[in-house]
């Protein structure tokens, strides 16, 4: 909980409501409360204990860039604090005002217009994402950045994480789609990156707010790459005997070029989680698989898929099933209650440590005690390795807090990650094929 207001912050507020008007800032208790926190899984166990992370002294709602401008202006001058805050879905408690000072939401910033000719859309960074997906498809395009986080995240919260979606395979992550953007910085500073097909004019400015989580700037309007609706869409899923089998057979179809849309590998506790209706399954690795765009290539990726995959064919149903449950994510708020821990992590890694990284990672969050089981799935590939989304649950031991058990986990799956890669430096340089060989 906040202890200490910033200086000259009611000075701050009370010259932002001159400014933007009194009915796009709010000090109500409820509001200050609704915006202490986002979805990081631990603020649900200290929420229910009544602990609430820390309060801002206000939350605004600017309506245009001029609005963000302005409020950036008044909080650089007294040294306010200031925090962007998207559709609060994220889950590392970003959004936290931990120094208090001045929440902005940007969610009443939704504007959207599509440039067909050229195929770009030009839209606000608070609009939120299942809107802005719908409201494509309904013209007959998709941008093809599906996260879990959909219905409740926005656009700013994606680039400002750098956010990868469900269907990265194909159109990649949100860094690959946006052509442009418009950013305010301080003191108040305009700044527009206009879209182009491709610029050679020196370094790309605009990535660095990428994945800046609000820290250099706050991002008003992007520009962005969309595609004609897909035109066909085929369902695939095999069942491995391996983690290593279905790794491999993912490899070789990018290698060849295919590029399907969605593919995920689940090891075998997440296998009997989320597949426990196939019988064919229990006990090995599921894969599923969508494959979309234009019917000629997508018949050909379905041929280089059904070529190179080396398992067995479980047919729609598995995809079906996926597609049916993939937002559900009620198991925090359904754990936290019962005093349950429950967080994920996700770690890219190369294909030739993929599967080092993944036991390593699995057997160290296995080893705290208190946890009642640790697994993970592959949801992002790419042609040089594979990003594992990893799961753990817990209950911490007697003495420890939630927080501690938590902590205990992260670090024990962090020091495993860096053990990976140092493991592997090391093996070739004993090979002689190293630095130093």
């Amino acid at each position: 909980m906040r202890k200490k207001s910033p200086e000259n912050v009611d000075n701050a507020i009370t010259e932002i409501s001159a400014i933007i008007g009194e009915d796009k800032v709010s000090v109500k208790e409820v509001d200050l409360v609704s915006y202490s926190h986002d979805y990081w899984l631990i603020t649900l166990h200290w929420l229910l204990k009544g602990e609430v992370p820390a309060l801002p002294n206000a939350v605004v709602w600017p309506e245009t860039s001029d609005d963000v401008r302005k409020i950036i202006k008044v909080c650089y001058e007294h040294k306010v604090p200031l925090y962007p805050y998207g559709g609060g879905s994220g889950v590392l408690g970003g959004t936290i005002p931990e120094s208090g000072g001045i929440v902005i939401d940007l969610k009443r910033m939704r504007h959207l217009q599509i440039d067909e000719e050229n195929l770009i859309l030009e839209a606000e960074t608070g609009v939120n994402g299942y809107y802005l997906e719908n409201y494509l498809n309904k013209k007959g395009y998709t941008m093809g950045h599906i996260p879990q986080s959909l219905y409740p995240s926005t656009l700013g919260g994606w680039i400002g994480t750098k956010a990868t979606g469900q269907f990265s395979t194909k159109y990649g992550g949100i860094e690959d789609m946006i052509l442009g953007l418009e950013v305010v910085i301080p003191p108040g500073t305009l700044l527009q990156f206009k879209p182009f097909p491709r610029s050679a004019t020196g370094p790309d400015l605009k990535k660095i707010f990428i994945g800046s989580e609000g820290t250099l700037g706050i991002i008003t309007k992007a520009w962005l790459k969309i595609w004609p609706y897909p035109e066909k869409r085929v369902l695939l899923s095999y069942v491995s005997d391996t983690l290593e089998d279905a790794l491999d057979s993912v490899k070789r179809i990018l290698w060849r070029g295919a590029r399907p849309a969605v593919v995920r590998i689940y090891d075998i506790i997440e296998t009997k989680r989320h597949f426990y209706t196939i019988d064919e399954a229990y006990g090995k690795i599921v894969t599923v698989i969508i494959i979309e765009g234009d019917s000629d290539i997508v018949n050909v990726e379905q041929r280089i898929v059904e070529s190179e995959f080396k398992g067995k064919k479980l047919g729609e149903e598995p995809v079906e099933h996926w597609l049916q449950t993939r937002f559900i994510v009620k198991e925090a708020s359904e754990f936290a209650p019962l005093g349950v821990v429950f967080d994920t992590i996700e770690v890219a890694v190369d294909w030739a440590n993929a599967v080092e990284l993944y036991n390593r990672v699995v057997r160290a969050m296995n080893s705290v005690k208190g946890t009642l089981f640790a697994s993970a799935h592959a949801s992002h590939f790419y042609p040089q390795g594979v990003c594992f989304y990893f799961t753990f649950a817990g209950i911490p031991p007697r003495g420890k807090t939630a927080y501690e058990y938590y902590k205990e986990v992260w670090d024990s799956a962090m020091k495993a990650t860096i053990e990976s890669k140092v493991q592997l430096v090391i093996i070739m340089e004993l090979e002689g094929i190293g630095p130093s060989g």
